[in-house]
């Protein structure tokens, strides 16, 4: 089965902006709300090359829905770390998605460059919050869909994306 597409719902950079205080090299977000969704996954505005000119690091808190799904996906070229807030999630990971670790609330995660993985929130009822620090100040760009079934990265020349 084709991984589906992994839709964003973002925001433009004036958006993104306008939650920024501060300037002359101290940057502030307060609270931040949901704004942004990718993957399945919603996002407070966090903090990137977007808002405040990060060259090399991107933050935020996402929140995976109540038995929501991110689908398989690898990280191009940065790592990702992940402390989990609230609720309990299952990554299932490695070649053809074989793997798997769950994790709950005051775990710590790392994920290695390159990677392909995809997150269950375990829950029907309750929500996963998470603080997520990427070594990649694009945020999502250097994300790319995989299918577990065939075991590769999907394209848009392979019409499956």
């Amino acid at each position: 089965m084709a991984n589906e597409k992994l839709a964003r719902q973002d925001v433009d950079e004036q958006e993104l902006k306008a939650v920024v205080e501060g300037g002359d090299g101290i940057w502030t977000i307060r609270g931040g709300g949901n704004l942004r969704g990718w993957n399945g996954i919603r996002y407070k505005a966090g903090m990137s090359a977007k808002n405040v000119g990060s060259t090399q690091l991107s933050m935020n808190v996402a929140t995976i829905p109540p038995g929501a799904v991110a689908r398989a996906h690898i990280h191009v070229g940065f790592d990702l770390m992940l402390y989990i807030l609230k609720g309990r999630v299952r990554h299932e990971y490695g070649d053809h998605l074989k793997q798997v670790i769950e994790n709950e609330a005051g775990d710590f995660i790392y994920i290695e460059p390159g990677v392909p993985h995809e997150v269950f929130n375990l829950s029907d009822e309750e929500e996963v919050m998470a603080v997520v620090a990427r070594s990649d100040a694009s945020e999502w760009e250097n994300i790319v869909p995989y299918d577990r079934q065939t075991g590769e990265v999907i394209t848009i020349e392979d019409g499956k994306s």
